[in-house]
């Protein structure tokens, strides 16, 4: 286990850097003088190349690339050309926002979602079934911006009862979480649902029931813990991709997270900032897919350790 462990870690590295390679050369890409964003539209041409040498945006771009890679692995990702704060200071500072929105949503996605899915496995060829399958084709096709502007109209400004943006305590995160959560429950009903279908045809289910095991027991102590591994996998890829930032309805409630962070840096052209929050993000989801894999080793020691799953 620790050899596939430290396996999966060298992927992770190489992962990593990749993407702050391809966050590097997308941020060169960018039409915006860095320069001349923070000497401002109406400084003279001498201050802006006195600025691009101290920033080094006058050497080749693979020297660049090093000087950033280099301060990069220490966590230093420089200042923003706006505010001129450290850059992961600044994240760290918004990263408990993003965090809270992250656990809430994956409780509202996997509560409704692995519920609704069980009901549906268990009650088949009932109207359970029809209306979980209702619920996904709706679930699915909601955009979560779109949701979280409904949330917000209905039940912070026609009936004002929760606020309409920002943070004021722990009932600012319920709509949020629900914007993100709800299409979100409409995946894991799918696969709960043909999970647990497919791990009540097993032989051992029906050795159970032979055994005249009360059916609560049966799905409970028996199936259920089998039919989560796939939902187990989602909730890794789910919390590497929250805690990364969901940018969109972050920005819709003006949750002070790091997509909103993010949103506001592109706007900007704040490319520390931006490349900040990308390498941040990367790093949440890469650790994410570890966590996976080291939980599925825990639910079922029977997984392959000998290939990687991502690469």
């Amino acid at each position: 286990m620790l050899t596939y462990v430290v396996r999966r870690i060298g992927w992770a590295v190489l992962v990593l850097v990749v993407v702050s390679m391809l966050t590097f050369l997308l941020g060169y890409l960018v039409p915006a003088d860095p320069a001349r964003v923070i000497a401002g539209p109406n400084a003279p041409q001498f201050v802006v190349n006195t600025i691009r040498r101290q920033l080094g945006l006058n050497l080749p771009l693979y020297d660049q690339y090093l000087r950033f890679f280099g301060h990069a692995v220490t966590g230093n990702f420089g200042r923003s050309y706006i505010n001129q704060e450290e850059v992961l200071p600044t994240i760290l500072q918004r990263f408990p926002y993003t965090a809270l929105l992250a656990a809430c949503g994956l409780a509202v996605e996997f509560l409704i979602g692995v519920t609704i899915g069980i009901v549906a496995a268990v009650r088949r060829r009932t109207a359970w079934e029809g209306i979980s399958v209702g619920l996904v084709v709706l679930g699915l096709g909601l955009p979560s911006f779109w949701l979280g502007l409904i949330l917000l109209f209905l039940l912070g400004y026609d009936l004002p009862i929760f606020p309409l943006g920002g943070y004021h305590g722990f009932v600012s995160v319920i709509l949020p979480a629900f914007a993100v959560g709800i299409p979100g429950a409409a995946a894991y009903v799918r696969v709960t649902r043909s999970s647990m279908l497919e791990v009540l045809s097993d032989d051992y289910i029906r050795t159970a029931r032979a055994k005249g095991l009360s059916e609560a027991t049966v799905i409970v102590r028996h199936a259920l813990r089998v039919a989560l591994k796939p939902v187990v996998t989602m909730l890794g890829l789910d919390l590497g991709y929250f805690l990364g930032g969901v940018l969109v309805v972050e920005e819709v409630f003006g949750w002070p997270g790091i997509g909103t962070l993010a949103w506001q840096a592109i706007l900007n052209d704040d490319l520390p900032m931006i490349m900040g929050t990308v390498m941040f993000a990367a790093f949440l989801i890469v650790v994410a897919n570890i966590l996976i894999d080291i939980a599925y080793m825990v639910v079922d020691p029977r997984v392959n350790l000998a290939r990687p799953t991502y690469a």
